[in-house]
């Protein structure tokens, strides 16, 4: 499989905006995802109504448990945190099939969640990323499928990567537990 990563990562700008940057937030727990991070959960609002098939597919692989203790296998300062992939090589994805492309107007800004694929478009299967700081080079050109709007300050502390590529040596971060709000009881 190839290597699922964001091109342009050479255009991350300095800039941070707060956390969501353009959706208003929800209550409607179908439409929140939990993020168990060691430093604390994290609340990401889906948007269905712009990426339906990425939104059904990242619900299908919480409620599998797919993401859990998977890492964080590259972070860029100023740029992302990118994870889903369970063998932390940035080549892996689930057993589900790939997504076709589902690009909107919406922007690339700090704390915005968007899918990592490979240079085909409709390649996106299960690694994710998100922005900690705005980026237009991504616009349009890769999915957006929800936005931190609770504990950005939690995604600031994932563990970083090395060198111009971002991977992270070591022990990088990992997802503790995803979940769909409506499965918590």
């Amino acid at each position: 499989m190839r290597r699922r990563t964001l091109l342009g990562a050479g255009l991350a700008l300095p800039i941070v905006l707060p956390s969501a940057g353009h959706a208003q937030p929800t209550t409607d727990p179908e439409k929140l995802l939990l993020l168990e991070l060691k430093q604390g959960t994290v609340t990401i609002q889906l948007f269905p109504e712009i990426a339906p098939k990425h939104v059904a597919q990242i619900k299908t692989l919480v409620r599998q448990g797919f993401y859990d203790g998977t890492p964080f296998h590259r972070v860029i300062e100023g740029f992302m945190a990118q994870g889903g992939d369970p063998t932390g090589t940035g080549t892996g994805g689930s057993k589900l099939p790939n997504i076709p492309a589902e690009f909107s107007q919406r922007q690339f800004l700090r704390g915005v969640c968007g899918m990592a694929r490979s240079q085909a478009q409709d390649s996106a299967n299960s690694q994710f990323f998100i922005m900690f700081a705005p980026n237009a080079g991504l616009n349009g050109q890769y999915t957006i499928w929800g936005s931190v709007i609770k504990g950005m300050e939690l995604v600031d502390q994932i563990k970083r990567g090395t060198g111009a590529n971002g991977m992270v040596v070591g022990a990088p971060d990992r997802i503790v537990r995803m979940r769909v709000a409506a499965d918590v009881k």
